[in-house]
């Protein structure tokens, strides 16, 4: 599997450059499901799933141009036959994972049974937004918006060999200032990717890119 693990989407020129090289043709000829679970726990969590799914969100990801795109809701899989659902996410060029609750949407993806397929797609390309890139990790750590609370460090699904902490220094973001993102890093046993949201990760075969028009930090274990 090739991935492309962003903060807020396809934000610009580089990042939309790295998606188009790791589908190996243009979007419009590629397809993609998108994955808007992470969102369900926030408030009006449902009116931002749909914000996802439409188009209108401020990351984007669904409107770029797709030849098909579908949604996949990990909550209606383990209620259907595989077979319903198997093929479909093997033939797709794409999957758009949202972003949301990470500890939420790691639980769906282990629970739907995608998480136990994802090795197998090896020509698939996972494109994260914030949980949706945090997820990916073998261990993950989070502080619900709260920069005075405790973290909480979850394992992940170790699909990559490091940790992601997006909107770096964002201003909307008080618990992602670098030193916060620091402080989180040292309890993660894997090397940790700060970034802010023109920022994203490419990762090919196990070898790691940093594509940026913006900052980001790599924080040792």
């Amino acid at each position: 599997m090739k991935f492309l693990l962003t903060s807020a989407g396809i934000k610009n020129t580089s990042i939309h450059h790295a998606l188009v090289d790791l589908l190996g043709q243009p979007i419009a000829e590629s397809s993609a499901l998108c994955i808007p679970t992470g969102m369900y726990p926030f408030p009006n969590g449902g009116i931002g799933a749909y914000r996802f799914i439409s188009g209108t969100a401020s990351s984007p990801m669904c409107e770029l141009g797709w030849k098909s795109l579908g949604v996949l809701e990990l909550t209606a899989l383990p209620s259907i036959d595989e077979e319903a659902w198997v093929g479909a996410v093997q033939e797709t060029d794409a999957l758009l994972v949202w972003g949301g609750d990470v500890l939420y949407l790691c639980d769906w993806m282990r629970r739907s049974g995608l998480a136990a397929l994802l090795p197998s797609l090896s020509e698939t390309v996972y494109v994260g937004v914030s949980a949706g890139s945090m997820v990916t990790a073998p261990t993950f750590g989070e502080t619900y918006h709260d920069p005075t609370t405790p973290f909480v460090i979850e394992k992940g699904l170790g699909l990559v060999d490091f940790a992601l902490l997006p909107h770096l220094d964002h201003e909307d973001h008080p618990e992602s200032t670098t030193a916060r993102v620091e402080r989180m890093a040292a309890d993660i046993p894997v090397p940790t990717y700060g970034i802010d949201d023109q920022t994203a990760i490419k990762v090919v075969d196990g070898t790691v890119d940093v594509v940026s028009e913006g900052h980001w930090k790599l924080f040792a274990p």
